[in-house]
């Protein structure tokens, strides 16, 4: 027997006790055999052939039998081409199986930032490849153009200790035939009694509902509720060409879920769909700092100099005035901060295509050059908007512009996401960016799927409803537990604005808790706000890329607790909903024989201050020791930890 007969059974021809219509079993666990996924090729009173899935997670089933499959209408390319129709009523129902193969990875990447300084890409691979059609070719004919209904599809699954991933790869075809795709069969049945934090779309609110009467399609990733207190988050990977997938109830089926495109897709072979992933745990803090298993489903980085790729804070220059930025840069330079950002309107009205992003807006007096240069000397980088229209209508004009000024990076605007030309367009856009040296962030609607691993550049992304909609403290806490699954949210803390619905001590804690590269902080704050707090100093030292990051605590919409490491000072941050709550951290993290100083940042409403945030410092704090904190309803709470 080879070495992966422990993780993986097959069973050719060899039906399951009471189940005759199995024609192909397949099962294929993760290297600690936490996650378990089963496969059934299965034909019905028709004698049509399906597939179907279903995954464990310790032992438990938490997605029940599932169908898989795409939906490919391909009859007017079969006509064109004199290709005999596909008369099936499902695409998928033909597929015959023609073999498998089997393989393990076990590698270590460091990236240039991140929630940690390594990432371990550990899982086990079965690939099943299946056949359709009638004709003799093989998918590995590269012989001269023949006629023959001949299709070829894979079902790739990795089973990682993290998750669960699987997608649908179309190897060359033989009869030259592109693929159509008009959608998926893959299916997620889930217990009875499962709830779901549903969403409508990138920027909105969380509503926890049963999986019935949802109002169209829910984003992703998608978090749910077990009945058996098991959680699962169901995420896509690898969208680089493809098009956008939500979730949609689908009607034929109770509990179930349906992979709902938002469009059709057309693809030529050999071509890889996106990946479909599926993570369990048994705690809600076990979902924080998961974006890792998504980086791994995506192609290394394919730069060979990311010197200029530099993680940083930045503060918004609300005023576009020459003078004004100017006092804006002292003010990043004064607190700790990287980078000052250009908004909305520099180079004119953003919705208005006649709007030249080559250079300032005549009606303002921005030196652009003069600007970079001031920043530079300062140690500071200058970022700019530009909305998708200028982009679309100039960016191979003004990348080698932005260049010569000195720009560190450019935020994205109002980009159109979901369907396979402006998903493509998009990533073809941020690839001519690293040409020029330039980072990305990319606003609105667009939610990461890991692609920052091939494009290390592209540092953030909004898709999110951030600290600019003044949201409730319970959404920032539903926040860590769904949205920052996928990966890193610009999410914008403010800290003056009396706007804001939470308490101070809560928006000193959203940069250690929202992890993201690029932290625009003070969002609607001028330096003039500023009354030089002390508090103030911690938003001047966290770093904004980690060594090291544990989640700590944390229920859903209630609170969350995660420590991060920076060298070797601990910065632990908490989250509070609209409760206030008695709350103990363990430090396990730390030495046991070491002596730590501490310093605390927390809510008091009894203080008569402007933001009511005490700083406290206790000295001789002894490694392995809890932390114990009162935290106010809306409120937060940061620790800084380093040694004696």
């Amino acid at each position: 027997m080879n070495r992966f007969s422990a993780i993986i059974a097959l069973a050719i021809g060899c039906p399951m006790v009471g189940q005759a219509d199995v024609l192909e079993q397949f099962s294929l666990q993760s290297p600690d055999q936490t996650y378990e996924f089963r496969f059934t090729q299965e034909a019905d009173a028709r004698q049509a052939r399906q597939m179907y899935y279903e995954v464990k997670y310790l032992g438990k089933t938490v997605v029940e039998k599932s169908a898989l499959g795409v939906i490919v209408e391909n009859q007017y390319f079969e006509n064109a081409l004199g290709v005999p129709n596909d008369n099936a009523k499902v695409w998928g129902e033909n597929l015959s199986y023609i073999g498998q193969d089997t393989t393990s990875v076990d590698e270590v990447w460091t990236p240039p930032y991140g929630e940690n300084a390594t990432i371990r890409n550990r899982y086990n691979v079965l690939t099943l490849k299946f056949k359709k059609g009638e004709g003799n070719a093989k998918a590995s004919d590269l012989g001269g153009y023949n006629k023959e209904r001949t299709y070829f599809m894979n079902l790739e699954v990795r089973a990682y200790n993290e998750g669960i991933a699987f997608r649908y790869h179309f190897p060359l075809a033989t009869n030259g035939l592109f693929v159509h795709i008009t959608g998926e069969q893959t299916q997620f049945s889930m217990p009875a009694g499962t709830r779901a934090y549903y969403e409508k779309w990138a920027q909105g609110p969380y509503s926890l509902l049963p999986l019935e009467n949802w109002a169209g399609e829910c984003e992703r990733p998608l978090t749910m509720s077990l009945p058996d207190d098991t959680y699962v988050c169901l995420a896509e990977a690898g969208v680089v060409d493809f098009v956008r997938t939500k979730f949609e109830l689908d009607t034929t089926k109770q509990h179930t879920l349906h992979a709902s495109m938002y469009d059709c897709a057309d693809i030529i072979t050999p071509y890889n769909c996106p990946w479909r992933v599926v993570m369990a745990v048994s705690e809600p803090k076990d979902l924080m700092c998961r974006e890792e298993l998504l980086l791994n489903l995506n192609e290394p980085c394919r730069q060979e100099d990311i010197s200029y790729i530099k993680p940083g804070k930045v503060i918004r220059a609300c005023q576009l005035n020459q003078k004004a930025v100017l006092e804006y840069i002292d003010f990043a330079a004064r607190k700790g901060l990287q980078y000052v950002h250009l908004d909305a309107g520099w180079y004119g009205p953003e919705w208005d295509k006649a709007s030249d992003a080559t250079q300032p807006s005549p009606q303002r007096d921005l030196d652009m050059k003069a600007i970079c240069q001031y920043a530079r000397q300062k140690g500071i980088g200058v970022w700019v908007y530009v909305n998708q229209r200028a982009l679309v209508n100039q960016l191979d004009a003004m990348l080698p512009v932005y260049k010569e000024w000195g720009l560190a990076g450019i935020k994205f605007g109002f980009v159109q996401i979901g369907n396979q030309h402006w998903t493509t367009w998009l990533h073809e856009a941020v690839a001519k960016c690293a040409r020029y040296q330039l980072m990305v962030d990319i606003h609105d609607e667009y939610r990461p799927t890991g692609v920052s691993r091939t494009y290390p550049h592209l540092m953030t992304q909004e898709g999110v409803g951030g600290n600019e909609e003044f949201p409730e403290a319970d959404h920032n806490v539903t926040l860590a537990f769904t949205r920052m699954v996928a990966g890193p949210a610009d999410y914008t803390p403010c800290y003056y604005s009396r706007k804001i619905k939470t308490t101070h001590a809560h928006q000193l804690a959203l940069p250690v808790v929202l992890y993201s590269p690029i932290q625009f902080l003070y969002w609607y704050d001028n330096p003039a706000d500023c009354k030089d707090e002390a508090e103030n100093a911690l938003w001047a030292e966290v770093p904004t890329s980690w060594d090291e990051s544990l989640p700590l605590a944390g229920e859903i919409g209630k609170y969350a607790a995660i420590a991060r490491r920076s060298g070797e000072k601990w910065y632990v941050g908490v989250l509070n909903g609209k409760e206030a709550r008695t709350l103990t951290l363990p430090t396990t993290f730390l030495d046991k024989k070491q002596k730590y100083r501490v310093t605390r940042y927390e809510g008091n409403k009894n203080l008569n201050t402007r933001t009511n945030v005490q700083i406290t410092t206790m000295n001789k704090f002894k490694g392995g020791k809890n932390l114990e904190m009162n935290l106010e309803e809306s409120g937060g709470a940061v620790f800084v930890i380093e040694k004696l």
